[in-house]
C-alpha cells in the first residue's frame, strides 16, 4: 500500500504546484497582453483609416454575424470595422477601414492561422492581395479574384469584407 500511495501523493503535489505556477503567470501577464493587444488595435484603426484622430467605438448597433467591433472616427472620415471569419487553418480576424461614401480605404490583419506560404499570401500584411480591395464598395469587392492555390484563405478574406461591408451599412442605417 506504501509504495502505490507515495507516487500518488508526489504525482498530485507536482500537478498542484504547476497548476499554481501556470495561474500565477496568467494572472501576471494577462494586463500586459490585453494592454499590447489594444495598442496593437489601435495601431490597426489608425492604418485603416488614416485621416481619423480619434476613434469612438460604435455599442448602440447589432452588428452582423461575424462583426467583431466597430469604430467611427471623430473627423466623419469612416469607420473601423473588426471581423473575424473561418479561414483554412483557424479564424482570421481582420480590421477593415470603410470611408464615409463606402469605399475601402485599408485592410489589416490582426491575427491569422493559414498555412504559411498559401494561405499566408492571402492573410499577409505585406500582401498585394489586400490591395486589391481598397477603393472597392459592397458592389464591386465581389469582382476581385482568388488566390489560386489558396482559395479557402481566399474566400474567407473577401467574405471577411463583405461582412465589414454589412457592418457599415447597418451603421449607417442606424445613422451614426
Amino acid at each position: 500500500m506504501k509504495d502505490i500511495l507515495k507516487p500518488i501523493i508526489v504525482l498530485a503535489a507536482i500537478c498542484l504546484f504547476v497548476t499554481a505556477s501556470l495561474a500565477y503567470v496568467n494572472i501576471r501577464t494577462e494586463p500586459v497582453i490585453k494592454a499590447t493587444e489594444e495598442r496593437a488595435t489601435s495601431s490597426a484603426r489608425h492604418e485603416v483609416l488614416k485621416e481619423a484622430d480619434e476613434f469612438e467605438k460604435i455599442d448602440k448597433v447589432k452588428l452582423p454575424e461575424g462583426a467583431v467591433e466597430a469604430y467611427k472616427g471623430n473627423d466623419d472620415s469612416g469607420y473601423a470595422i473588426v471581423v473575424k471569419v473561418k479561414g483554412y487553418g483557424g479564424d482570421i480576424k481582420l480590421m477593415c477601414g470603410i470611408r464615409n461614401n463606402g469605399t475601402m480605404e485599408g485592410i489589416k490583419t490582426l491575427t491569422h492561422s493559414e498555412t504559411s506560404g498559401i494561405g499566408s499570401r492571402v492573410v499577409d500584411n505585406k500582401s498585394s492581395y489586400k490591395e486589391k480591395f481598397v477603393v472597392t464598395t459592397a458592389q464591386t469587392y465581389g469582382d476581385v479574384d482568388s488566390i489560386s492555390g489558396a482559395t479557402i484563405s481566399s474566400t474567407a478574406y473577401k467574405k471577411g469584407i463583405g461582412i465589414a461591408f454589412d457592418a457599415f451599412g447597418a451603421i449607417r442605417e442606424a445613422g451614426l
